[in-house]
């Protein structure tokens, strides 16, 4: 008998290279460029860790903006992510795994390195076309896409607090179902940084850069 492996789902994390000054610039304003990037640089590892735990159900890809060696020894499969902006790479990248056969399609930012896994596992099990993991600053964590559409991000203003209301809209506009799923924070700000701080378990990585940020402070 012969599988049709492409039919399952891919996890897919978009990550920037961690260049100093490029990453986190909102926390380089506080803890300096190098910190931050180190920071970021663990976020992205220890998120690629936590989603290898689907592995069984999921194949899992690293989609970075440019060439990196970052994150090279973890061993996902790797790719480019598309020109243009967000909008653009997230169509991409949605489309390019759903018109392959993919059941599902999800990408996931690399902000929030404490991310439960019952939230992704509740994307992963979402039937609806868009499944959106909502952030407290009004965007969202992840973007699980069993259906896709041009339109579906038609009229989303990026980097703002309305980010995930407006896409929601847009998906419905496009004659697409959306559910929401569970509520997550990203770290993005200083006071982020000092919520995270305050996390009683912080994954590995992460957990030995905030302890560099604190041995800075």
């Amino acid at each position: 008998m012969v599988y049709n492996f492409r039919v399952r789902p891919v996890m897919i994390l978009f990550a920037k290279a961690p260049v100093p000054g490029r990453v986190k610039t909102r926390l380089a304003a506080t803890i300096g460029a190098g910190p931050a990037a180190e920071l970021y640089r663990a976020f992205v590892a220890d998120t690629i860790a936590k989603l290898t735990e689907f592995r069984d159900v999921a194949d899992i890809e690293l989609h970075t903006d440019t060439v990196t060696d970052a994150w090279s020894e973890q061993g996902v499969a790797r790719d480019l992510q598309a020109a243009g902006g967000l909008e653009l790479k997230l169509l991409h990248a949605i489309a390019t795994a759903i018109q392959s056969g993919r059941s599902q399609a999800m990408i996931l930012g690399s902000d929030s390195p404490t991310l439960p896994r019952g939230h992704i596992q509740r994307l992963l099990d979402s039937a609806a076309d868009v499944a959106l993991g909502p952030c407290e600053d009004g965007g969202y964590y992840a973007i699980a896409c069993r259906r896709v559409h041009s339109e579906m991000f038609a009229g989303v203003v990026w980097s703002t607090p309305h980010v995930r209301e407006q896409t929601e809209r847009a998906v419905r506009a496009s004659g697409l179902s959306v559910e929401r799923g569970d509520l997550w924070y990203d770290v993005d700000e200083p006071e982020d940084l000092a919520r995270l701080m305050k996390e009683p378990a912080l994954p590995p990585r992460t957990r030995q850069a905030v302890w560099n940020c604190q041995s800075r402070m």
